[in-house]
């Protein structure tokens, strides 16, 4: 695959010099099919910019849907068939597929095992290209190339067919695409001789779920190259020749073409959420007069600007793949929901307009899975280099508290499509308050994030938290007894009663210093009292974090490595540490030498294991282990040796993840279960290479960072702010993960963290290695844990 992608970012290459740039290119650092076995929906989409809407990819099993709504579906590298090229890749939010074919018309795309049976092609892997906003595949069965790019709202696709007077192009619009659920409703029509339009309604497993009055509604606008011979349409029903409107379920079109060796007919279709004259206008205004090379060029222009805000220089190929292709899946991972006039899709269909923000500035309505875990990864990114991301995200989720009362714990379309429960926006956004990221409505914002951590009375489903009346009320969550897969959350309490209480924890210390910083000081201090809630779980016995029922007593039976009784996607061992906003008093309450000595020794026997579930291919290899890098709760675990006194473990075993955890082939990519969640599993890998990171996400008042072990000699920072950070890794080396000394603009640095002010202010920062740790450094003051 490095071949390939180094031969087909030829042309981008002599871009980049012709235009004086001294810039190396960094595709060549990304390769979408790292991770592409058991990935989920939303992954693999190649054919897509930064935070694009037209998010294009081909599918191998799309139209089989997954069981539960969130379930590995789309492309897996595993599978030699395609069976179409779709538009739409969001969480809970899928559609729109076109396939190339010659021969026999077939409306139906066959099944993997009997692939003959439709319209399905095999292709082989050595005659693919898959690259940052571009994709590439022969079709064997059918001798068609088929190309795809996009921009923000425009997918373009382009197929290179043989000579045939069989020649078809199916647009099936009205059949499950990976996580759309049911279709309810679909059509397509044709405008005239080259240009169609159309629309799909669709009922995802999770709006039915947590919003089932909801519904997800995506339109398009087409244009073709050539004008087809003769259309035909196809819904459930059946076929019907001569035809240019179809409707209903199993909606589509066939285009009958005769085509000559090599003919290329290019497709290029508007997008949108609100209605097709949006669709219409987004293609207008996006791409009107851009054939499918230059939008190809133009995509890989901005996705080498975006990835170049982190330059990084080494002589190990593995590791920049490792960063560069985590640093993309961080900028894949949300898409853009509001079109380029401003308008949003909300609930029921409606139509919103985004408002301008204090400074004017009107941002972008975005889709998007709960930001669980992505305060450890992702808004660290955003915070550093992406702040306007940042900002798209809390103008999202302050429209949909003003529309519909709750913030959401996942969106799509507007539609609250819950993914943990625990809702962490509210911590979100009173972490970027701290940052300094403020254009938008402060009052408002403060009391959302106040009702997301203390609201109970008429609460939605979707917004998470169902629980947080009893939190509230007792100071923790209770525990209710389930039977292990009908997972119950309610007003008296929770199966998963000890996480939520660690998180709800979290998120009250982050609320608290929001509060602070306004000066509402009766909140600050009820806010603290609850960021303390965990403390009422711990047992000094056996050190853990233990379920507790409304009595007050501990569970029996109780199994700290068993997961789903008391811990959500997790187990008693890793979620003890889920203690982010003040890990002094954790490892005051077990002991400083014990905490040390059995968090090492969990690591030790965590390496075994790859830091995860092993080699077992599944999203939930590593619930039962003793630590599990493969999910989010674990994250911060291994950074918690510099508040313990004992930095060079931290430097240690960060540099041990980053090396065997992470991989770059299509198996092994993130750990081997790829539970990549829209960017927080590469986000993670990003920060630790980089040797920066805040086990508090940013939640201080006067935010912190905390160092580890940079793996590359040099990182150059295009920080938010404009200005520019340099990191520096002397005698750096595999064997030299140990920090000796460090510089920051020429002045020594004695502690393992400094206030993150500081960093903004740009300069150099200066790592010097060695192979043995210097347990002399980075000791004098712990990172605080309680401000």
């Amino acid at each position: 695959m490095k071949i390939s992608i180094r031969t087909g970012l030829f042309m981008l290459s002599m871009l980049l010099m012709s235009q004086g740039l001294m810039a190396q290119n960094l595709l060549k650092y990304v390769d979408p099919n790292l991770g592409a076995a058991n990935c989920r929906w939303f992954f693999y989409t190649p054919g897509a910019v930064p935070y694009g809407m037209a998010k294009l990819a081909p599918s191998t099993n799309g139209h089989y849907g997954n069981a539960q709504g969130w379930e590995a579906v789309g492309y897996d590298t595993r599978q030699n068939s395609i069976e179409g090229f779709v538009f739409f890749h969001e969480w809970q939010i899928g559609g729109v597929s076109f396939m190339p074919t010659t021969g026999s018309l077939k409306v139906k795309p066959g099944d993997l095992d009997t692939p003959d049976n439709g319209y399905r092609s095999h292709f082989e892997h050595k005659n693919e290209v898959a690259q940052p906003g571009y994709y590439k595949v022969l079709l064997d069965r059918y001798h068609i190339t088929t190309e795809l790019t996009a921009t923000k709202r425009v997918g373009f696709q382009r197929y290179t067919f043989p000579a045939s007077d069989q020649s078809h192009i199916l647009l099936d619009i009205g059949n499950v695409q990976g996580e759309s659920g049911q279709v309810t409703d679909a059509g397509i029509h044709m405008i005239d001789a080259t240009r169609f339009e159309g629309f799909v309604n669709t009922y995802p497993k999770y709006v039915q779920k947590y919003d089932p009055q909801g519904k997800v509604m995506m339109f398009f606008y087409g244009e073709l190259s050539k004008a087809p011979a003769s259309v035909g349409s196809f819904n459930e029903k059946g076929i019907t020749q001569n035809s240019k409107t179809a409707n209903g379920k199993g909606a589509g079109l066939f285009l009958n073409y005769k085509t000559t060796a090599n003919e290329k007919i290019e497709i290029k279709v508007g997008l949108s959420y609100t209605s097709e004259a949006n669709a219409q206008m987004n293609l207008k205004v996006e791409a009107a007069n851009l054939t499918f090379n230059q939008a190809k060029i133009k995509a890989q222009q901005i996705w080498q600007h975006e990835l170049s805000k982190l330059t990084i220089e080494g002589t190990n190929d593995t590791d920049k793949i490792k960063f560069y292709t985590g640093l993309y899946h961080v900028l894949l991972g949300r898409g853009v929901a509001s079109d380029v006039n401003g308008d949003y899709p909300m609930h029921e269909g409606k139509i919103g307009h985004m408002p301008p923000a204090p400074s004017g500035k009107t941002y972008n309505f975005i889709n998007t899975d709960a930001i669980w875990g992505g305060y450890w990864d992702i808004t660290q990114l955003w915070a550093l280099s992406y702040p306007e991301t940042y900002e798209d995200f809390i103008h999202t989720q302050l429209q949909v508290y003003k529309d519909k009362g709750w913030f959401g714990d996942g969106l799509a379309n507007s539609e609250y499509v819950s993914g943990v429960g625990t809702n962490f926006v509210g911590l979100t956004i009173a972490a970027a308050y701290e940052l300094g990221i403020r254009d938008y409505n402060i009052n408002l914002a403060y009391q959302a994030v106040k009702a997301n951590e203390l609201g109970w009375k008429n609460r939605k489903p979707g917004s998470g938290k169902m629980d947080v009346k009893a939190f509230v009320k007792y100071g923790y969550v209770p525990f209710l007894e389930g039977d292990g897969q009908n997972f119950v959350t309610d007003s008296t309490g929770s199966n998963f009663s000890a996480s939520h209480t660690l998180e709800y924890s979290f998120s009250a210390f982050a609320a608290a210093q929001m509060a602070k910083s306004l000066g509402k000081t009766d909140d600050y201090k009820k806010l603290m009292k609850y960021s303390n809630g965990w403390r009422y779980l711990y047992n000094p016995v056996n050190k853990l974090i233990e379920p507790k029922k409304a009595d007050g007593k501990f569970i029996s039976k109780f199994d700290p490595y068993a997961p789903w009784r008391g811990y959500q996607e997790g187990n008693a061992m890793q979620y003890t540490f889920f203690v982010p906003q003040n890990p002094k008093e954790l490892i005051a309450l077990q002991g400083k030498s014990y905490f040390n000595n059995n968090l090492n020794d969990i690591f030790d026997k965590s390496e075994k294991d790859d830091f995860g579930g092993g080699k077992k291919i599944d999203a939930f290899a590593g619930v039962t282990s003793i630590y599990n890098h493969g999910n989010e709760p674990s994250l911060h675990i291994s950074w918690l040796f510099n508040f313990s006194g004992k930095p060079w473990l931290t430097q240690k075993w960060t540099r041990a993840i980053c090396d065997d955890f992470y991989g770059i082939e299509s198996v092994h990519g993130y750990g081997y279960g790829q539970d990549e969640d829209q960017g927080q599993m590469g986000g993670w890998y990003v920060m630790a290479a980089l040797g920066l990171f805040d086990v508090k996400g940013f939640t201080d008042q006067r935010p912190i960072i905390e160092l580890g072990s940079p793996i590359f000699d040099k990182a150059k920072i295009k920080l938010g702010n404009g200005r520019e950070l340099l990191i520096e890794t002397k005698n750096n080396s595999k064997e030299n993960f140990y920090v000796q000394s460090v510089l920051f603009n020429g002045k020594a640095i004695q502690n393992c963290w400094l206030y993150r002010d500081q960093l903004m202010h740009g300069g150099k920062l200066v790592f010097t290695m060695g192979d043995q740790p210097n347990k002399n450094w980075g000791i004098k003051t712990p990172p605080p844990s309680i401000q």
